[in-house]
């Protein structure tokens, strides 16, 4: 059987476009020589969050006394955390499985390569579409002298196999990778260092949640190098470049991912070489199948864990005095109260009543950034929000307040 798109890649970015395609009435195959749902799923975004929700969870119930509550809770068994970590990945990816099946796509579990133009080869078997989409996704970045070796210097795949929990972790780079982890470890009680060679942490972040998250860092004594960078190991022994000496029963090393290209073929997700976010590549996905436009200034970024980051549009460092800075401490609303949640601000950047960036440190901030968002895709000005009747006691409410005398 002949096919009109042959989709090399199950991760969001493939399995999206296939279901896409499929719906519009489409014949499509798609390859995948591991498991649908690709890094996101499977090695990344689930299994990360599982984790980071179940070392909340212990984190609060040792601070349970804060709350009036008499909880006694002596340790964890991580083994069975991982358990659930498991258990989560799989009842997504078996849902995922059968909306691929039902939605009509062919898929073919096996490594596929790239014959001709027309010609797509798994398992010895050559099959024949009009066209070819590379959806194979990223691998994580290699650094020169801290080759991964699956034991001492680790990846952000290995870190999942881990069947214990170190005493004490050293994670190089403060992407959304090395936030989280830090935060995962922590939580669960491992000294966590970060070394940074940029001048903050979250260096692709606003300035003042680079600084936000600083100190909440310190005053959760995660430790941080800025500016710095690892010099040598000798006998797992790391010295970094400003001569700290670390002692780390492990390195992940989180300076994050690189595409996986086949060749000039159509590529989207990770294997684009542009933005790395699951939902980038779905986006991408939709524009291929459906054409379907996006702004590409416009995608959102989150980092998961207390408090939660978000963000999206211009930055305070990249405006220049026309703009102006509403600002409003997660303080001064009642629900952070009383969630015990009190760290953390939103941040607005606008010009002539034009939403043009909005940055959240704040419990549900990957929820409100995307109100934001949806005022600055659709030009809503602070003027029209205004006029907007936020629910009390929310954090949404955040967000009027700063509008409601601008």
């Amino acid at each position: 059987m002949d096919f009109e798109y042959g989709i090399i890649g199950g991760g969001p970015a493939g399995y999206s476009a296939a279901m896409m395609l499929a719906h519009k009435g489409h014949r499509v195959i798609l390859f995948e020589k591991d498991k649908l749902g690709g890094t996101c799923l499977n090695r990344g975004c689930i299994p990360t969050k599982s984790l980071l929700h179940s070392s909340e969870v212990y984190k609060q119930i040792l601070n349970a006394s804060e709350y009036g509550l008499d909880i006694d809770i002596k340790s964890f068994d991580f083994s069975k955390i991982a358990e659930k970590r498991d258990k989560t990945v799989e009842k997504i990816r078996k849902s995922l499985e059968l909306a691929v099946k039902n939605s009509g796509v062919n898929v073919v579990y096996a490594e596929a390569s790239i014959r001709d133009e027309k010609t797509i080869t798994a398992n010895d078997t050559d099959y024949t579409v009009s066209q070819i989409i590379t959806a194979t996704g990223s691998k994580p970045r290699e650094l020169k002298d801290l080759e991964f070796d699956g034991e001492f210097i680790l990846n952000s795949d290995d870190v999942l196999k881990l069947d214990k929990l170190p005493k004490s972790v050293l994670i190089i780079g403060s992407g959304a990778i090395g936030i989280e982890w830090a935060r995962i470890f922590s939580n669960f009680g491992v000294e966590v260092f970060i070394v940074e060679l940029s001048e903050h942490l979250i260096p692709l972040a606003d300035i003042e949640v680079s600084k936000r998250i600083e100190r909440i860092f310190k005053q959760k004594k995660i430790k941080f190098y800025l500016n710095d960078c690892v010099e040598k190991i000798e006998n797992k022994i790391v010295t970094l470049k400003s001569g700290t000496v670390i002692e780390p029963d492990f390195i992940l090393s989180a300076v994050g991912r690189v595409p996986v290209q086949l060749g000039l073929r159509v590529n989207i997700g990770d294997s684009s070489g542009e933005i790395q976010l699951a939902h980038y590549a779905i986006f991408q996905a939709q524009k291929l199948a459906c054409g379907v436009n996006y702004r590409k200034e416009l995608i959102p970024a989150v980092i998961y864990g207390e408090p939660e980051i978000a963000w999206v549009g211009l930055r305070e460092q990249d405006c220049d005095d026309s703009c102006e800075k509403l600002m409003l401490p997660i303080t001064a609303l009642g629900k952070s109260w009383c969630d015990e949640a009190i760290d953390g601000f939103i941040k607005l950047i606008v010009k002539n009543k034009q939403i043009l960036g909005a940055h959240i440190v704040s419990k549900e901030a990957s929820a409100l950034i995307h109100e934001v968002l949806i005022a600055m895709q659709n030009g809503v000005t602070t003027d029209k929000l205004r006029e907007v009747c936020f629910a009390h006691p929310t954090y949404s409410e955040g967000i009027f307040e700063l509008v409601k005398l601008n």
